[in-house]
């Protein structure tokens, strides 16, 4: 019984809920580990209480489980996903609710990881005299300028450039195909200008698209590649630490942040949807705050 208990449930998942087949399949895996753990205790889901699920969630922190344990933010999942399945078992089946009171753990924001101004510069300086040089450096130069999305600065066209006397900015095209403009400073300027000069019409060879970055085919840069350059610069650099094209994003609202922009601003530069994606980035500046408080206060002790 139990087992079409759960047969339906997923079904009704897929079928009434909507929810995409990846989905379901997680919260399959979530709510079979449950069924691992009531067989090995001779326990059934119809005859369970609330304090038996307490016991199952400290058994999935590894409390009499040598076989494995999970991150406090899988639990947070196999949390939701128990509440979910008795919410249904008791409106479709008229069973007690138990999961309702079992609360999921709070999930610590974890922060972006942003490169110091230092670590950009040294980031930022292309020594390489190959004839992609350019390219890589208008790329990255672009990515740490806009903080862009990395899917944003390889979907850029040439008509996605507009040039003034004053300033230079770009058309980057985020979630949703919601567009946004973000203008960039003089070294990215420069980069694209050079880009474009001396390295793009021998990229193109002779083709016709409008993508602004090329490969050596002469199509549009794949993530993949992007990403490539980006981890081939950061060793080339003797950056240690684990970059990411994202890197360079959150080091972009670091940043702006740290110079006194104001949120709102980078929020509309980033292109969040809501202010409140945006203010995790204030909690690194805060931290900087507290860390010079501490170290200079005479009193902070």
């Amino acid at each position: 019984m139990a087992s079409d208990y759960l047969s339906n449930y997923l079904n009704f998942l897929l079928i009434e809920k909507g929810l995409s087949k990846n989905t379901v399949a997680a919260y399959r895996r979530d709510l079979d580990r449950l069924a691992h753990y009531l067989q090995i205790n001779n326990q059934d889901w119809q005859s369970i209480t609330s304090d038996d699920l307490v016991l199952y969630i400290a058994w999935l922190r590894g409390l009499n489980n040598e076989d494995f344990k999970i991150g406090e933010a899988s639990i947070a999942r196999n949390v939701v996903a128990l509440r979910n399945f008795y919410d249904y078992l008791g409106t479709e089946h008229n069973l007690v609710n138990i999961a309702k009171s079992i609360n999921p753990p709070k999930i610590p924001k974890r922060l972006p990881k942003a490169l110091s101004i230092e670590n950009i510069d040294n980031f930022l300086k292309i020594t390489r005299s190959d004839k992609y040089a350019p390219r890589d450096r208008a790329l990255l130069e672009l990515l740490y300028a806009t903080g862009g999305r990395v899917s944003e600065i390889i979907s850029l066209k040439i008509e996605d450039i507009s040039k003034s006397k004053e300033f230079t900015s770009l058309r980057l095209t985020g979630k949703g195909g919601k567009q946004r403009v973000v203008p960039i400073g003089k070294f990215a300027q420069d980069a694209l200008d050079q880009y474009l000069d001396s390295c793009r019409p021998d990229l193109l060879k002779n083709k016709s698209t409008k993508f602004l970055f090329l490969n050596t085919r002469g199509g549009g840069l794949t993530r993949q590649s992007a990403w490539s350059i980006v981890l081939t610069q950061a060793k080339s650099a003797g950056i240690s630490e684990n970059l990411s094209p994202h890197s360079l994003r959150h080091s972009f609202a670091t940043h702006l942040l740290d110079g006194g922009a104001d949120i709102r601003v980078v929020q509309e530069l980033l292109g969040h949807a809501s202010v409140t994606t945006t203010q995790i980035y204030t909690l690194i500046t805060i931290d900087k705050l507290r860390e010079s408080y501490a170290s200079s206060h005479p009193r902070s002790k």
